[in-house]
């Protein structure tokens, strides 16, 4: 369809949604439109009283659909199993690992790891290894453009021997996303599972992801978010992953984004990734690490 909206959404009366950083920004925007299609959608945050407060504003709008919030801190792996315990044998029809952080200065996580790739790939990682025998249709991955300039170290992941910089580390945790999502499909289609893993993009979208970087770079990405000839608002930006969420007949191995101005701004379409995002034996090499670094078998 080649304008998409969330007005496009099927009726999700009856489905369940897990949303990882779901009280701002995409993962807001996200929330909202699901509900409104009827969903029952698990708002997992760090945060719980700001995802309270974002609960309580879209359920005010009358929203067809429920929700809960449950605590989750992807930067902690302990607290990733207690949210995954915590869920027991609930079924959930479609997992959507949305939260990130970016290009935020160095830090670590609860068990020592570089704080962008602990948050948005170890997390998201053991989250959903924990979490798939219990999805019933597929796993929506976000990453983003950002994933042209990543590049997967191996032997180094965290950070420990290479000098750091910021958006190195956030283009490479994008990548490991959007890796993962291409190596849990092939693997869902060689175990002939009907489950999907699907990835997606927003674009450039106006949220509070920019105004963490702690430079003068906060103070210029805040000045373009409020251009609205180079920012599309978080309602525009969570459309892909909306579309990957929700899409009845979508391929799995589906990468999502938007469809025009060099993939920044638009409706949401499949589009391509770079070369390095297809390696396969890199891919296979990097879930393994991840095995490792979490310390849990992922088995689809």
């Amino acid at each position: 369809m080649e304008h998409w909206t969330a007005a496009d959404i099927p009726d999700q009366t009856g489905r369940t949604f897990i949303v990882t950083g779901a009280n701002s920004g995409l993962g807001y925007a996200t929330t909202d439109a699901l509900v409104a299609k009827g969903a029952h959608v698990i708002l997992a945050c760090r945060n719980t009283a700001k995802a309270e407060a974002a609960q309580r504003t879209i359920h005010a709008a009358s929203a067809s659909g429920t929700s809960e919030v449950v605590e989750l801190d992807l930067g902690d792996l302990d607290q990733v199993r207690e949210f995954a315990s915590g869920l027991g044998d609930r079924p959930v029809d479609v997992l959507v690992n949305n939260a990130g952080i970016m290009a935020v200065p160095l830090g670590r996580t609860a068990q020592g790891h570089e704080l962008q790739f602990g948050t948005n790939v170890l997390g998201h990682f053991l989250l959903t290894a924990l979490v798939m025998p219990h999805v019933a249709d597929r796993v929506v991955w976000v990453s983003s453009s950002a994933h042209r300039f990543g590049e997967i170290a191996l032997d180094d992941l965290d950070w420990h021997e290479r000098s750091y910089n910021p958006w190195r580390a956030y283009g490479q945790s994008k990548l490991a996303d959007l890796m993962l999502a291409y190596e849990l499909q092939r693997r869902l289609t060689s175990a002939t599972s009907p489950k999907r893993s699907m990835a997606a993009h927003p674009g450039y979208a106006s949220t509070n992801l920019q105004n963490h970087t702690g430079t003068w770079q906060d103070r210029l990405m805040q000045r373009m978010n409020r251009a609205s000839w180079i920012a599309q608002p978080a309602e525009m930006g969570a459309l892909p992953t909306l579309f990957a969420a929700t899409v009845p007949d979508l391929a799995g191995g589906s990468y999502i984004g938007p469809g025009a101005r060099s993939e920044t701004r638009g409706h949401p379409r499949p589009v391509g990734s770079s070369a390095r995002s297809h390696e396969r034996e890199s891919a296979a090499a990097l879930w393994t690490r991840c095995e490792e670094l979490t310390g849990q078998e992922f088995s689809v």
